[in-house]
């Protein structure tokens, strides 16, 4: 059956080309029949126009902004950093981002007011934050990586800011030497 069809579509291919031929050429068929290297020649003729007008466009996407990098090697081994470790990280390159950092049991997480700019979410992914879309915020699971469970983690854990953290710290550093002297 195949070979019938290909004969009767070669057969009307043959009879359009005789009636182009006796027509001058000038059929709107005449495009179909041309090998495809024709066609593209007399589509850059006819489009010579056109693609001067393409040009500024295609600039246009050159300029497009750049997604800041994420190397995500050294993002998995930033997820498995304690909570101390990424507190300091964050400390000391992202001192704003440190000051709204909530320490849930293990976690830590970070609620913005208002969503930041993309390299402030490519810096925290960077250093192993995803976006939890649920409770609206960025968290790093410093190593502990458990099952979603039914009990509010703020509930559940309790919480404290990092500032405080930080401070508690210190009060137990300075505990343990008064201690020890």
């Amino acid at each position: 059956m195949k070979t019938n069809n290909s004969r009767k579509q070669t057969k009307t291919n043959k009879q359009t080309n005789s009636n182009s031929s006796a027509n001058g050429g000038n059929t709107d068929h005449a495009s179909e029949l041309q090998s495809r290297s024709e066609q593209l020649s007399e589509n850059t003729e006819q489009s010579g126009e056109r693609e001067s007008e393409k040009a500024p466009q295609e600039t246009g996407s050159v300029n497009a902004p750049v997604k800041p990098y994420v190397n995500f090697a050294e993002r998995d081994f930033n997820r498995k950093l304690s909570v101390e470790k990424v507190l300091e990280k964050l400390q000391r390159w992202m001192p704003e981002q440190f000051k709204l950092a909530e320490i849930v049991g293990k976690w830590i997480w970070i609620t913005f007011p208002e969503p930041p700019i993309e390299r402030i979410r490519a810096e925290l992914s960077q250093l192993g934050f995803h976006w939890n879309n649920t409770r609206k915020c960025w968290q790093h699971p410093c190593g502990e990586t458990l099952p979603r469970g039914q009990q509010e983690p703020r509930e559940k854990y309790g919480t404290w800011f990092a500032n405080a953290h930080a401070a508690h710290r210190t009060q137990q550093a300075e505990q343990a030497d008064a201690v020890s002297a």
